[in-house]
């Protein structure tokens, strides 16, 4: 088992930030064949996920729709004002397991692993943990 943190410094409100080739290099480095990298955000107005990297609209419709679906001028209470952040966080979740299978993320062919920054710009941290199969 290898495990580690990475940072990411995000350089606006909300963004999706591509992590593939950090996380991919992790594996290469780790020499394991099969297993699986497990990814941990422990920030509360950030996120985790898989999807689409191929077409940079994706991202963009992402934040759009993530945007209507959780406005920012409801009637929040919490004093920081970033409520909006903490629901989007919950959508996305805080955490990713993938396998690696053949020494590579065992990914589809458009999917992409994506930081996504809720309530920035911010230095982020990630915590990942490698584990080989049995």
């Amino acid at each position: 088992m290898q495990r580690g943190t990475f940072t990411i410094s995000t350089m606006a409100d909300m963004e999706l930030v591509d992590i593939t080739d950090k996380a991919a290099a992790m594996v290469r480095q780790s020499s394991i064949q099969s297993g699986i990298l497990h990814l941990f955000n422990p920030h509360t107005t950030a996120g985790l996920t898989i999807n689409e990297g191929a077409d940079p609209d994706v991202c963009r419709d992402i934040l759009k729709g993530l945007r209507h679906n959780v406005p920012r001028n409801l009637d929040f209470q919490h004093v920081e004002g970033n409520s909006p952040s903490h629901i989007m966080t919950l959508l996305t979740g805080s955490s990713l397991t993938v396998q690696i299978d053949q020494g590579s993320l065992l990914l589809g062919t458009w999917q992409k692993i994506f930081f996504c920054e809720y309530d920035g710009p911010r230095t982020r941290s990630v915590h990942w943990k490698i584990v080989a199969d049995g």
